[in-house]
């Protein structure tokens, strides 16, 4: 059972020409997958090459857009007008009045003004590779995201949670905050999936198996799911009534002396219904309690 990092801010928003870092993120991840013991990564290793394979094209197309335009002015940038002016690209004054007359043929090009019309040519070239570069570097990322997707899926199916919080924790920080809330959202339906049998066993007459099992399970989803997800804390607080009074009448069946200070006898009779948001607290404590319970009858059945 692993403890909920808190979420990371995205370092960058999300772009086309991620940072290499960022870009290579998925790549390690599938690495670290097939380094895996061999029937795992015999299962995982057509969708982890897969991916693997998406990351080094969507590294060369980042690569591609720094190298044509690597920090510096380019016909791209909207405050830049002179190379790309509609009047000069055409020769004429686009002050100019377009009625009948035509007015005055123009001069004849000088050397500097088929040098200027060189450089604008190739300033356009310039600007298509630039503009397919970073259709090619976002259609890339896109399918590198859709991979990691895909294989999260696939975890998932195998209950590999730790590593699909991973995958999300991944996506987040690349800029792709809703592709990791929707994975996020998958983990903590397989995790109540998952629990599903064991929170409909939970009652007020359940034998200490059965109480440690319901304990485990409830931890478990208040671990493995986002604070923000549906309902979380009202779903599990409302089990705490029938899990305290389950604890509470093993207590009275061997007439042990609830402590002053204990919330057992509150929360069994539905105190902290209306207080969801301290669910976690709650849990702690009926947890504690139930632990003091075993303690006592292992004591009590090793003087018999």
């Amino acid at each position: 059972m692993t403890t909920q990092q808190p979420a990371v801010q995205p370092a960058t928003p999300a772009s086309p020409y991620l940072r290499l870092r960022q870009a290579v993120r998925p790549a390690i991840f599938a690495q670290r997958l097939l380094a895996g013991d061999a029937e795992r990564a015999s299962s995982l290793a057509a969708e982890c090459e897969e991916l693997l394979m998406l990351s080094r094209e969507l590294i060369k197309a980042t690569g591609r857009v720094h190298l044509l335009d690597p920090g510096r002015s380019s016909a791209l940038d909207p405050g830049r007008s002179s190379a790309l002016d509609p009047g000069r690209l055409s020769g004429l004054d686009p002050g100019r009045s377009s009625g009948l007359d035509p007015g005055p043929p123009p001069p004849s090009p000088s050397m500097s003004d088929i040098s200027e019309m060189s450089d604008i040519s190739g300033t356009l070239n310039r600007q298509e590779l630039l503009l397919d570069a970073y259709a090619e570097a976002g259609l890339g990322w896109a399918k590198v995201v859709g991979s990691l997707m895909a294989l999260a899926g696939t975890l998932l199916g195998r209950g590999e949670w730790e590593d699909v919080r991973r995958l999300a924790d991944i996506l987040f920080e690349a800029g792709e905050s809703y592709a990791a809330r929707d994975l996020r959202a998958q983990l903590s339906g397989a995790v109540w999936e998952t629990y599903q049998d064991q929170l409909q066993r939970i009652t007020d007459k359940m034998p200490p198996n059965d109480i440690r099992n319901s304990i485990t399970a409830l931890r478990t989803i208040l671990l493995e799911t986002p604070e923000d997800f549906a309902d979380r804390n009202r779903d599990v607080n409302r089990l705490l009534a029938p899990l305290a009074a389950s604890i509470l009448a093993i207590m009275k069946g061997y007439a042990i002396e609830i402590p002053q200070d204990s919330r057992v006898e509150h929360i069994a009779g539905g105190g902290v219904a209306r207080y969801p948001e301290i669910v976690r607290t709650s849990l702690d404590e009926l947890s504690a309690e139930f632990e003091g319970l075993v303690q006592w009858l292992g004591r009590a059945r090793r003087s018999t």
